[in-house]
């Protein structure tokens, strides 16, 4: 079998996602122990998050230089839009939040600094940059899923139970599985340079994604909120 662009890309992220499992924020999710204002905050940044996200799929769809191409991204747009942000909305609802509070949500300094860097290199490049700006989101929260899948009682957590559910799920799989897909097809005839470049964009996202489970064990906004709260 021919070596994948995405097994190149798995030999670099295997030492973060690996740790991500580690971090006490996804391990809380798993065992179940994690702290609710945690994950409150989490669902919050996330959903802003998915906003910004779903407007790189856009970028990829006006990109495309095909109607194949152009129809995967509007399918990952619509998942994202309507199968990982309906969970969103369904654990707000069981924090009394509503739709237009999670929509106004602020932006921590991580998130932002985050889609700005995937929308910054979506509009600076090809398609093919699109598609290395999501994989790292789509690909490890479905690592994630099927890892957490295996540890004891975490798919039927009364709480948490959904989120692994969702992500180790058939229909998020193949999600990620058509970027997997997508990144190693426009990979194909790249130069080791392209590659290189394509391979960095990865990594980066998936230091992002390190930065924003912190970010919600953490419960961060800004480093400047203990500044600006003392001049009030």
């Amino acid at each position: 079998m021919s070596v994948q662009f995405t097994d190149r890309l798995w030999q670099r992220v295997k030492p973060i996602w690996e740790a991500y499992l580690e971090h006490p924020f996804v391990k809380g999710i798993g065992e179940g122990t994690l702290d609710k204002e945690k994950f409150k905050h989490y669902m919050k940044q996330d959903y802003v998050y998915l906003i910004e996200y779903s407007r790189v799929f856009a970028i990829g769809s006006a990109k495309a230089p095909d109607l194949k191409t152009m129809t995967m991204f509007a399918d990952l747009l619509h998942g994202t839009l309507h199968m990982e942000m309906d969970l969103h909305r369904e654990y707000a609802a069981k924090f009394g939040i509503t739709n237009e509070e999670l929509e106004a949500t602020e932006p921590s300094e991580t998130m932002t600094s985050y889609t700005s860097y995937m929308l910054n290199v979506a509009q600076l490049g090809g398609v093919e940059n699109v598609i290395a700006a999501v994989l790292a989101c789509a690909w490890s929260y479905n690592y994630i899923g099927k890892e957490l899948a295996k540890w004891p009682g975490a798919l039927e957590h009364e709480f948490y139970g959904d989120w692994v559910r969702m992500y180790a799920s058939d229909e998020f799989t193949e999600l990620a599985e058509m970027c997997k897909r997508l990144i190693n097809e426009y990979a194909e005839g790249k130069s080791e340079a392209e590659l290189k470049r394509l391979e960095e964009i990865v990594v980066n996202t998936s230091k992002y994604e390190y930065m924003f489970w912190d970010m919600a064990e953490n419960i961060s906004m800004w480093p400047t909120d203990h500044i600006e709260a003392a001049a009030r």
